[in-house]
């Protein structure tokens, strides 16, 4: 901020009297005004600050695409406030604004009055180039967010079947029946191939969390068929007369074959 005085440009009235009269009322014109640097380096004397002579508003016709507005603002305000004013009227941020005035794309910091703005003058607004990217770009990463989720659910549902199939094996070992091996194996390839499916899954964002929650459901029903194929050995090992059941890889259960049955009348 700069100061400057200015006198009243007078010289000596003369002696006696009027020299007293003169001196005292030129005197009194004496005053500081003050200055400031405005955008552009240009020095203008400071706008009042104590809202004693309120500046008046002007009304701004805002054009937007194929959109109309009209708002009404303080002819000293700046940009940056014009762009709040239209975040309300369109839904923009202001950080996505671009506002132009006679050609040029408007700083925030730049004033209304000072570039030459008057009632019924016409801006024209548009949407940052940038944030037309970034929103293309969080579209498509939002696109990538839900194919992950379909996927994640199609696996989730096919180990929702086998954790069915598991169950079974694991409630005929613990009654002491016992399961042919291949069947077991069978088992947990089929996970497996479950686990392959979801390691080719592109998971990013809040689909992470559950590309985990399913891999660790793969991991728990992978190991809880390793230990059934052991005790299930043990079990056949041990032989007696335990009755024999075979679980599918659909869950069916049968019992133990009756005598005389073939054994290649035995399914798995």
């Amino acid at each position: 901020m700069m100061k400057k005085r200015v006198s009243n440009g007078y010289g000596k009235m003369g002696e006696g009297s009027s020299n007293t009269t003169s001196s005292s009322s030129y005197a009194s014109m004496e005053e500081e005004i003050d200055w400031e640097m405005r955008p552009g380096r240009m020095l203008v004397q400071k706008r009042n600050q104590n809202g004693d002579v309120p500046s008046p508003d002007v009304r701004l016709r805002v054009v937007y695409g194929a959109m109309r507005y009209e708002i009404s603002v303080n002819s000293q305000a700046t940009f940056g406030e014009v762009k709040k004013r239209l975040a309300a009227e369109t839904g923009l941020q202001p950080s996505e604004q671009r506002v132009i005035f006679k050609g040029k794309d408007r700083e925030n910091s730049e004033y209304l009055d000072m570039c030459g703005v008057k009632d019924r003058s016409k801006l024209v607004l548009m949407e940052d180039p940038a944030s037309i990217e970034r929103r293309f770009i969080q579209m498509r990463r939002n696109a990538k967010i839900q194919t992950a989720h379909r996927a994640i659910n199609h696996v989730s549902m096919e180990l929702d079947k086998l954790t069915d199939q598991v169950s079974a094996i694991e409630k005929s070992v613990s009654n002491g029946g016992r399961v042919p091996e291949v069947q077991i194996t069978t088992l947990i390839e089929m996970l497996m191939r479950q686990a392959i499916k979801l390691d080719e899954v592109a998971a990013e964002g809040d689909a992470v969390a559950p590309k985990k929650l399913q891999a660790k459901r793969v991991q728990r029903c992978v190991e809880t068929l390793e230990l059934l194929n052991i005790s299930n050995g043990r079990a056949k090992g041990g032989g007696g007369g335990g009755g024999e059941a075979i679980v599918t890889t659909q869950g069916e259960k049968f019992g133990a074959s009756p005598p005389g049955m073939a054994l290649w009348e035995i399914f798995d």
